[in-house]
């Protein structure tokens, strides 16, 4: 095996956990894996994965062998893929990161769609609101909401989503229903915070063509946007959030919106992707699908 193939084989055994899977999928003998990775760490003259009869998972330096890998195999990619691209359709492994809400409710229910069209692309979707590195750990692009703290990024509009204000009658039933801002000093509210900075981010209201800051009471916060609503409908207080996030429970009576009467500020989303991914074939063509999508969603 050359050595961009043995990086291959070491990537899909860390990532299927097993030697056997990642050689059946590779079409390899089990004993032409376990070779080549003894002779890749006597040539690194350290020890990448540790192995037992029930698992294989990666050393202190095999996991950060295996981000380095991800990184240069993906560069890879993009470069074949880019000479390529003028006879062939975008390929390759896609890694993408956006937030639960967004994969559950606007991504992954369309996601076939977009295989339907690029079949040769493998998608590895991760979600969660945690701060990625995306050089580091080899990930293509990240779907994110709100205002954007890394200007080293290109960043790309998708969408501004209205955002609604909103708790359990419950909690409006025990504290009252504002009708008024000047009336939110006498409210709690779930905060959310930055997995950046760690502020927390107001509750904002759009008054006399500004926009009005409102911090309220609180004594749990979360950065986290699942927890967030679920914290609403265990009755800690209020919450702002995009309405395609609670729409359900709006729906259903669980969350009651209110100060209808006032406008909350729309709530942007974005990809963003590192400067050398901006002219990678399987890059553009998703982002390019995420804009229709976003578009047609909201």
């Amino acid at each position: 095996m050359d050595k961009f193939e043995t990086l291959q084989l070491f990537t899909r055994i860390v990532e299927l956990g097993s030697f056997s899977r990642a050689a059946d999928q590779l079409g390899i003998p089990r004993a032409t894996a376990s070779n080549a990775i003894k002779q890749l760490e006597k040539n690194l003259q350290s020890r990448l994965l540790e192995r037992t009869t029930r698992y294989v998972r990666t050393s202190q330096d095999g996991q950060a062998f295996y981000e380095r890998c991800t990184q240069i195999l993906s560069e890879l990619e993009d470069a074949e893929s880019s000479l390529k691209n003028v006879i062939t359709r975008p390929y390759g492994r896609l890694r993408v990161d956006l937030s639960g809400a967004q994969a559950t409710r606007i991504v992954l229910p369309h996601i076939d769609d977009f295989h339907r069209s690029y079949p040769e692309i493998e998608l590895v979707i991760s979600s969660g609101d945690r701060l990625v590195d995306l050089v580091r750990e080899g990930i293509d692009c990240v779907i994110r909401a709100g205002h954007l703290e890394d200007s080293s990024l290109v960043a790309k509009h998708l969408v501004d989503v209205p955002q609604v204000i909103c708790a359990s009658p419950d909690y409006l039933e025990q504290y009252g229903i504002p009708q008024h801002p000047k009336e939110l000093n006498q409210h709690y509210c779930v905060n959310f915070f930055s997995v950046t900075g760690g502020r927390y981010y107001p509750i904002e209201l759009q008054e006399n063509g500004k926009i009005q800051d409102y911090f309220l009471k609180s004594w749990i916060a979360v950065n986290d946007a699942e927890n967030y609503v679920l914290c609403a409908l265990r009755n800690m207080g209020l919450i702002q959030v995009p309405r395609y996030h609670v729409l359900d429970q709006l729906k259903n009576g669980q969350l009651i919106e209110v100060l209808l009467s006032w406008k909350s500020p729309d709530m942007s989303i974005s990809v963003l992707y590192p400067q050398h991914r901006q002219l990678s074939p399987r890059v553009s063509v998703f982002v390019e699908w995420l804009s229709r999508l976003y578009g047609n969603f909201l």
